[in-house]
């Protein structure tokens, strides 16, 4: 047996804000509409999100993260944005973390953070 990827499923208070947020940050839907749920990909990457209106982003301490081989230029592409750096949603520029890792991190209008870095 092998294990092929593992997909988060985070909350999302509007499935279209979700998915124009995340499509800013280069990801396209993964398949058809299916009402209160969505798929998105990038790069073999999958996003999963359910639908929840009542949900509070500033009571969420979930995410997930996001191995990749060059924690700089994603942070170039995403800064190009101009996220704010404070408050829901924001962008944590990469740095080198204590524990070997570089690192950025993306929160979402949702309060899903998404780590994505690199051994230092």
């Amino acid at each position: 047996m092998t294990l092929h990827s593992l997909c988060p499923i985070l909350p999302s208070r509007d499935l279209d804000a979700t998915r124009a947020f995340w499509g800013q940050l280069g990801f396209q839907d993964a398949d058809k509409d299916h009402g209160d749920y969505l798929m998105l990909h990038r790069e073999g990457v999958e996003l999963h999100f359910f639908l929840w209106p009542a949900h509070d982003p500033t009571q969420y301490y979930a995410g997930a993260y996001l191995r990749v081989s060059d924690p700089d230029a994603l942070d170039a592409e995403w800064d190009g944005l101009h996220l704010p750096t404070s408050g829901i949603p924001r962008l944590i520029p990469v740095e080198d973390k204590p524990w070997g890792m570089r690192e950025l991190a993306v929160i979402d209008p949702d309060g899903n953070l998404i780590r994505a870095g690199a051994p230092s």
